[in-house]
């Protein structure tokens, strides 16, 4: 398995940066998840850093070096992670449960599965089409899918959803897959701070035609300026499939690593320990440094 990776959040206008996202992988498998912490209710940050680590948690235990059943998995994870947010509102004695969205895929094989929960997205481009994105949790893309004749001033907020985890309700979580990936796909997660201010087709248009090092800061700069000083949040985690082998290229290839290696991104903490409130690129670098320590180390053991 090989890919490029490519991740960026910015804190836009609002007072504290409540998105996470990261990755992890096997030698077969890799995950890459993305959770925008919502406003609104307490500890929105916390939320999403216990979504992922839960979700990393798990993935580490069933990815052996592969997981069994990908569909099945990502759908016991998500709601894992709801019931994570449950427990720790009742240990905090909160009032209310923090809330997050979630989006992740999971890449195996030559297929690609993903899930979600919200409105944070995923988009999959092939040879500059846009070949498949998740449709928000949302009253408004409800609205749209089911093509009623709504006045404009009848019309919901976009930012208005049906469900996330940390609901008092069971989460909806929709899951796609297995679709079968070619060379060159690109599949990009974000936040809402991006497609809220950039449309399907400028994501589609830059992710088509620059490498993912250069479509997700100007994607994310372009969101930034278009939102003003009031912009969300701006998280984006983009991927290249079967990247191309060159020179320059930073791309992770994960055909070295032993059956019991696990690589991720995504920060442990103590259940409880607040998140840092801005994931800055040095803390980013610092972990795919050690992921690539310990490719480093599987594989002068295996030599």
């Amino acid at each position: 398995m090989r890919f490029d990776v490519y991740q960026v959040s910015r804190k836009g206008g609002r007072e504290k940066n409540e998105d996470r996202m990261g990755y992890c992988y096997t030698r077969d498998a890799g995950l890459f998840a993305l959770a925008d912490g919502m406003g609104g209710h307490p500890e929105g940050e916390v939320a999403s850093q216990l979504a992922l680590q839960m979700l990393a948690a798990l993935f580490q235990r069933a990815a052996k070096p592969k997981l069994k059943d990908p569909t099945r998995f990502l759908n016991e994870a998500v709601i894992a992670g709801h019931h994570q947010l449950l427990r720790y509102a009742t240990q905090k004695g909160l009032l209310d449960t923090p809330r997050t969205t979630l989006v992740a895929c999971l890449l195996q094989g030559n297929a690609a599965y993903w899930a979600h929960c919200g409105d944070s997205r995923l988009y999959l481009v092939r040879g500059g089409k846009l070949v498949a994105r998740t449709r928000d949790h949302s009253y408004s893309e409800l609205q749209d899918s089911l093509r009623r004749d709504v006045m404009p001033a009848e019309r919901f907020n976009r930012n208005v959803l049906f469900t996330c985890l940390g609901s008092p309700g069971k989460p909806v979580v929709d899951t796609v897959g297995p679709l079968l990936l070619q060379r060159g796909d690109r599949i990009l997660l974000c936040s809402d701070g991006l497609w809220g201010n950039v449309s399907d087709a400028e994501v589609t248009a830059h992710l088509a035609s620059h490498p993912i090092s250069d479509a997700v800061p100007d994607l994310v700069e372009m969101a930034l300026r278009k939102g003003g000083a009031k912009c969300d949040n701006v998280t984006v985690l983009a991927i290249e499939w079967e990247s191309a082998e060159n020179a320059d290229s930073a791309a992770v290839s994960t055909q070295a690593l032993g059956d019991e290696v696990f690589a991720s991104t995504i920060q442990a903490s103590v259940l409880g320990q607040e998140a840092p409130d801005e994931l800055d690129e040095a803390e980013i670098e610092r972990s795919i440094r050690e992921i690539k320590d310990a490719i480093q180390r599987s594989a002068r053991r295996r030599s």
